[in-house]
């Protein structure tokens, strides 16, 4: 339970730095919001995994730190599937996400955490 109490709250500071970039890439940089969408994702995963390995799973380092991250990014490709579908559909039919890009980024983010948090304890740092 502990564990996943650390990888809930690694994803809330990962729900925030894709907040953050989102937010920059479409406002300042006038990025559209699907594209946007990307690297904002590829910036908090690898934040989570950062967190994750030094603190939800620092006992669990079976890898170096290259081939672990390059492992989790390719995991949380499923979790980022369900992430990115909800969050691009809540965009497409919702004037209010539309206009707050920030709510499809956290409903897309509890879509897809059971995956993520499935794959990260079985696959990336399994025991």
């Amino acid at each position: 339970m502990k564990r996943l109490l650390r990888f809930g709250l690694a994803g809330t500071i990962g729900f925030a730095v894709d907040s953050l970039v989102l937010q920059l890439l479409i406002g300042p940089c006038g990025l559209n919001p699907y594209v946007a969408r990307v690297p904002s994702f590829l910036a908090a995963a690898t934040s989570t995994w950062m967190i994750n390995r030094n603190w939800a799973f620092a006992d669990r380092r079976n890898h170096g730190r290259l081939r672990e991250w390059l492992r989790y990014l390719l995991a949380m490709l499923g979790g980022g599937a369900i992430n990115y579908g909800s969050y691009a559909l809540l965009i497409a039919t919702v004037p209010l996400v539309r206009s707050w890009p920030v709510l499809g980024v956290a409903a897309g983010s509890l879509a897809g955490m059971c995956v993520n948090y499935l794959s990260s304890h079985w696959w990336i740092f399994r025991a």
